[in-house]
């Protein structure tokens, strides 16, 4: 096992580090003739690149992407693609004091631990610029997704520390969603996001916060039982992102507090199709979607690099404090929301392609 691979039929392979020459994909498995260009991919990148907006960090990198196989005259040919984004704005020496000690509450100390070598400069491949090969692949699934079967995918900064939107997820759109630079479609509420993470990026701080996501559209019998439930694969998708540390589906923890009574959802038709009045079940029944709007939501953790000063550890396992440079960010969410995005669209897709090779 190496971790990094992650789907079954459209799997897909991300390589790369943060400081080194290049991050990149290859997916395996994808559809022939599905139209695609580099532009189209790259919308999808410019919502995550760094230094978008000034509650992100201000490393500069156009993350401009390559296809360098798989698609050929404009459309993918069924053959392994290949993705990949050189790194160009690299100041490796922002980590030299972060060379030979732990940062409390990041990957630091555990790749160590398990490979006996790190590398310190942006945290290799603990940085969340792994994920921006996940988005490249995730643009391609969210095409098709979109075009051939008609599902939606989007996602929205739901929470930010204690600020907390309660937007009918159901009515939000991207354009609401792509509004303002926290990605929170509530305008009101998305200013007092912004106010608050710019306080405490000037306190040398970080804070953490939910993305909701919402997958409308999704035919009934995507899933497996047992072992491979739909919402099961959801959930190892966005906890493999960089700093989520939860994730819940409908009612999520809130359903504990109900009766079955209240939490049940009734069947009813509507024009031939299968409705339930209410959706506490989040669009997932028994690990198989029911035909419902999905939605779950993703809790981030704030940042674990920060400039106040922290007690540590070195290599040399002896007690240090840090007050850490360079440039992260104090908030990952506005720039996580494309992730949720792209995780959520190669789960559906690949259980759409397994699903369709066992009804043909």
């Amino acid at each position: 096992m190496s971790g990094n691979s992650f789907g079954t039929l459209f799997k897909i392979t991300t390589f790369g580090e943060s400081h080194g020459r290049a991050v990149g994909v290859i997916i395996d498995g994808c559809p022939p003739g599905i139209e695609i260009t580099e532009e189209e991919i790259q919308k999808e990148l410019d919502r995550r690149k760094p230094g978008q907006s000034k509650i992100t960090t201000p490393r500069k990198e156009a993350d401009t992407i390559q296809i360098t196989s798989g698609v050929f005259e404009g459309k993918t040919t069924g053959t392994p693609i290949m993705m990949i984004a050189y790194n160009e704005d690299i100041e490796s020496d922002d980590y030299l004091d972060l060379k030979d000690l732990y940062r409390p509450s990041h990957a630091d100390y555990t790749y160590e631990a398990k490979y006996g070598i790190r590398d310190w400069r942006g945290s290799g491949r603990a940085s969340a610029r792994e994920t921006m090969a996940r988005v490249a692949a995730g643009a391609i699934a969210k095409k098709y997704l979109k075009e051939k079967l008609g599902i939606e995918i989007l996602s929205y900064v739901e929470q930010v520390g204690d600020l907390k939107t309660n937007i009918d997820f159901e009515k939000v759109t991207p354009k609401q969603i792509e509004s303002n630079i926290i990605r929170c479609p509530d305008s009101k509420i998305a200013s007092e996001m912004i106010k608050l993470i710019e306080k405490v990026r000037d306190a040398g701080d970080s804070l953490g916060g939910i993305i909701k996501g919402v997958i409308k559209g999704a035919p009934p019998g995507l899933g497996e039982p047992v072992f491979d439930k739909l919402h099961a694969n959801l959930g190892k998708a966005m906890l493999s992102i960089n700093a989520v540390k939860g994730f819940d589906i409908g009612s999520g923890f809130a359903g504990v507090s109900m009766r079955g009574s209240e939490h049940n959802d009734p069947f009813y038709i509507d024009e031939g199709k299968v409705r339930t009045k209410t959706n506490y079940a989040g669009g997932v029944l028994g690990g198989i979607s029911s035909g419902q709007t999905i939605y779950f939501r993703v809790a981030f953790k704030p940042v674990s690099t920060i400039k106040k000063k922290q007690q540590t550890i070195n290599t040399a396992k002896k007690q240090v404090f840090l007050e850490a440079s360079g440039r992260h960010d104090p908030c990952v969410l506005p720039r996580a929301v494309p992730i949720v995005d792209a995780m959520a669209a190669l789960v559906i897709m690949d259980f759409y392609l397994v699903h369709r090779g066992k009804s043909e």
